[in-house]
């Protein structure tokens, strides 16, 4: 989701990897090992949790996420828990990440240790004050100096308990002072506003003793506010702190007046007593991204230069070539390179020609596209984006059924447990292989069209390049299709959607021995059983060691590289797309139904959308695709309920709640992506529900009413390769500047290639430059149109710094920052973040 700031859109992205934990503290009893989880969350709110490793204090997970994110945050958070015995999950500690300090860690693996999880730590969240500072005349005459302190109101405090009814403590502090005011409770709403004053005595009238009154006076500038929130709570365990500030009253300054935004800290105190590694440590990769993107015409220049790339010859003279050539990793390149070719229906010339380029490169035929190229890397992301819905009506059938049904396939004898037979083993792990196997060749008519297209080009490039080799026509192929696509998919079903958590370790080892099979049997290797390191995997194989499945595999690879004759839209088969719990308004279908809100399983096919009861059960109601009419978020303040959002059909809106706000944009996406096309989709929408008579948003009574704000859906797209063009571009023009200096050591080596006939200098031997001069060239026009850029980022930046107030509402003040407002005050200058 983007943010707008004046024409110019923020995208924000996360990639982490979680890898390992160390030293966690025993469990205290017999059984001292621990069964752990961890889980990724936006403050408080959890978006993402591995799977649980079993019996380990240094258990090592392995596992990587990627989320676009959806909403402002302060910090990154991931929280150790332990299941135990009783299946209660109890808090081990946690690493919290400043959303500031995300790039001091970019890219690295680093090991950060675990701090203690308590209730006066956990916060989040921001609130509004107004301070004012005045003389006040009491009833006799005398002068004295009162403080006004107004809570307007807070935003994005946490849920606790799955509820938030918050109230504000507000007092003053200073000697001899303890007295304390509270504002109403707001009940069911964690943005609550509260607009109250109270006051407060500062300075005491002149009738007091001279000693008395000079201490106050002069502790007026060391007194200060402090301002707690609190969650009402009817448990006898008493309310639950939400966060506090503490304002120095200095900050009223001559004017007496002061009125900011503060986020809520916790109390000083908590985690003081823990020692570092006392919790143990987790180690993480995490790759923040922010892509600030300009207005499409200040991408002109560069999108235009990478876009010819793929009619460029020889290609590795052009800018989406150069691209992977100065990147550290070839992957860094592809992703956006892929996504932007996508987005303006190039990616089939760009990527023939690489591969063509690559193939004429390579010398031996059983090496083709077997090493991280450019080229390989490409056509994985073509076929992650392009194939995805394909895998689902592909595999997801068998998968689902693999992961319920946890019948025995270990063939290893040595992991064989005792209450199992080897022979039953070998017979479950065929049957599956033969299934998959067959469900798989015979899905060539589904094959998405630009895969198909790629293929093609890849067959006719292997088979001009190498005549006397028969087989590398279908070798070229399939050391995508099986190798890349099929085979890491059933290896890892959670890594491409096909399953929505990690199977557990005796599935896995079921789908890692189907993975190896079907990888090998796609592979059409001269000698199988050679391929295969164990014995038992060699035996095992000797059961498809037939023609019939070599001849399946020619006549598979032969459908889906036979460019442009197979339409996916043709296909009836529903494919699922997204399924899983969420929580549901009734959609008062009888007059004097009950409107409450009920947990039901949803499911999204590309023909309808519909939940169950349970999962497996019939449907509840079914919507088919086309009567949705627009997916939108629903306001917070319609229900006092986060993470909602509408579907809304010719004759009322489905009100729907998602786990968490990441959940809640991807179920809109798919779901306006899946209908964008429906002829009757609506221009404008309601915000708000229609509640107690009218609408809340623009309070007009007709329940069929026009909307009164523009839907924000985009236009028609295909479901897989719904790309912003400028956004990648962004990206690229980011990795060319981050690699600038390789860049200008690349055109150093244009320059030695040209001048020097003699053999090439071995610190450019790194780059492929086919063409010195054209490189030359491109290399020129390339930094140009990524100097421009950066101006243009420059000169956003100092604008930002200009027009940046610290202490609004887009930027409160922190916990170590006051230092800064007060500078910022008395030097009557601006904060930028």
């Amino acid at each position: 989701m983007a943010v707008e700031e004046e024409g110019l859109r923020v995208f924000q992205s996360v990639k982490i990897k979680i890898g390992e934990a160390k030293n966690i503290p025993p469990y205290p009893g017999p059984n001292r090992m621990r069964d752990c989880y961890c889980t990724v969350n936006l403050d408080q709110e959890e978006v993402f949790r591995t799977k649980i490793i079993e019996k380990s204090l240094c258990p090592f997970y392995g596992e990587d996420f990627y989320c676009e994110i959806p909403r402002s945050f302060r910090h990154l958070s991931f929280y150790i828990f332990d299941r135990d015995v009783f299946r209660r999950d109890s808090s081990i500690g946690k690493v919290a990440v400043k959303k500031e300090d995300l790039q001091k860690y970019h890219g690295k693996d680093t090991w950060f240790p675990l701090q203690p999880v308590s209730a006066d730590s956990e916060v989040q969240g921001k609130v509004h004050l107004e301070l004012r500072l005045s003389e006040v005349i009491t009833d006799s005459g005398v002068v004295c100096h009162k403080l006004a302190t107004r809570v307007l109101e807070c935003q994005g405090l946490p849920i606790v308990n799955g509820q938030c009814d918050p109230y504000a403590a507000v007092s003053l502090l200073g000697p001899s002072r303890s007295e304390a005011k509270k504002t109403k409770v707001k009940r069911r709403t964690n943005n609550p506003q509260f607009d109250e004053v109270f006051f407060f005595e500062v300075t005491r009238p002149l009738s007091y003793t001279k000693r008395q009154f000079d201490i106050e006076e002069e502790d007026v500038d060391k007194l200060a506010l402090r301002v707690e929130l609190w969650n009402a709570s009817n448990l006898k365990f008493g309310d639950e702190f939400l966060g506090g500030v503490r304002v120095p009253l200095r900050v009223l300054g001559q004017a007496g007046v002061h009125e900011a935004w503060y986020f809520l800290q916790p109390r000083d105190n908590v985690g003081k007593s823990v020692k570092a590694d006392e919790l143990g440590s987790l180690r993480l990769n995490i790759i923040y991204t922010e892509d600030h993107v300009f207005p499409s015409e200040h991408y002109s220049p560069l999108r235009d230069l990478l876009l010819q790339s793929a009619h460029v010859e020889p290609v590795s003279t052009s800018a989406a070539h150069i691209l992977g050539e100065v990147c550290r990793e070839k992957q860094e390149a592809a992703v956006p390179l892929v996504r932007l070719f996508l987005h303006y229906g190039k990616i089939v010339p760009f990527v023939s020609a690489i591969a063509n380029a690559e193939v004429n490169r390579t010398q031996d035929p059983n090496t083709i596209f077997r090493g991280n190229s450019l080229t390989s890397k490409c056509i994985d992301e073509t076929m992650k984006l392009a194939g995805m819905h394909y895998l689902q009506v592909t595999l997801k059938p068998i998968i689902d059924e693999i992961c319920t049904d946890h019948k025995p396939c270990e063939i290893d004898p040595v992991k064989l447990k005792e209450s199992e037979n080897l022979d039953t083993n070998r017979e479950n792990l065929r049957q599956y292989v033969d299934r998959i196997f067959n469900v798989i060749t015979t899905s060539g008519v589904r094959c998405p069209t630009v895969m198909c297209d790629i293929f093609f080009s890849l067959r006719e490039s292997a088979a001009t390049r190498f005549q006397v080799d028969q087989d590398v026509r279908y070798t070229a192929v399939s050391s995508f299709i099986f190798l890349r696509f099929f085979a890491p998919a059933i290896l890892s079903p959670n890594l491409f959607q096909l399953r929505p958590h990690h199977p557990d370790p005796c599935t896995s080892r079921t789908l890692t021995l189907i993975s190896k099979t079907i990888q090998t049997l796609g592979s059409l290797a001269k000698s199988k059983s050679a391929n295969f390191k164990e014995s038992y995997m060699a035996a095992f194989y000797d059961y498809f060691n037939e023609q019939k499945y070599a001849d399946a595999v020619k006549n598979f690879l032969d459908l889906i590289s036979s460019s442009g004759k197979w339409d996916q839209k043709s296909i009836e088969t529903p494919i699922m797309l997204k399924e899983g719990f969420m929580i549901k308004r009734a959609q008062g279908r009888n007059r004097f139904g009950m409107k409450n809100f009920k947990k039901r399983w949803f499911r999204l096919t590309n023909h309808e959308f519909t939940y169950h009861k349970t999962k497996g059960e019939g449907a509840l109601c079914s919507i088919p695709i086309e009567n949705i009419l627009a997916v939108e978020r629903l306001e917070e303040e319609s229900f006092k309920m986060k993470n909602m959002f509408q579907v809304i059909q010719p004759e009322r809106a489905l009100y729907i709640q998602a786990n968490n706000c990441v959940e809640a944009r991807d179920w809109i996406d798919i779901l306006t992506k899946v209908s964008q096309c429906n002829r009757k989709r609506l221009s404008t929408y309601h915000p708000s529900a229609y509640l107690n008579g009218h609408w809340l948003c623009c309070k007009v009574s007709a329940d069929s009413a026009p909307g009164c704000t523009p839907c924000t859906g985009g236009v028609p797209a295909n479901i897989q390769l719904d790309v912003d063009g400028d956004r990648e571009t962004e990206r690229i023009y980011s990795l060319f500047s981050t690699y600038m200096s390789k860049l200008v050591k690349m055109q150093e080596a244009c320059g030695s290639k040209s001048v020097y006939d003699g053999p090439e200098q071995e610190e450019y031997s790194s780059f492929v430059i086919d063409d010195p001069q054209e490189t030359y060239k491109t290399l020129k026009l390339i930094v140009a149109a990524v100097k421009t850029l950066e101006q243009q980022h420059t000169q956003y930046k100092r604008d930002k710094f200009r027009k940046t107030k610290y202490g609004s509402q887009e930027h409160p003040i922190g916990d170590n920052s006051f230092q800064c407002y007060i500078r910022q005050q008395s030097e009557s200058s601006t904060y930028s973040i």
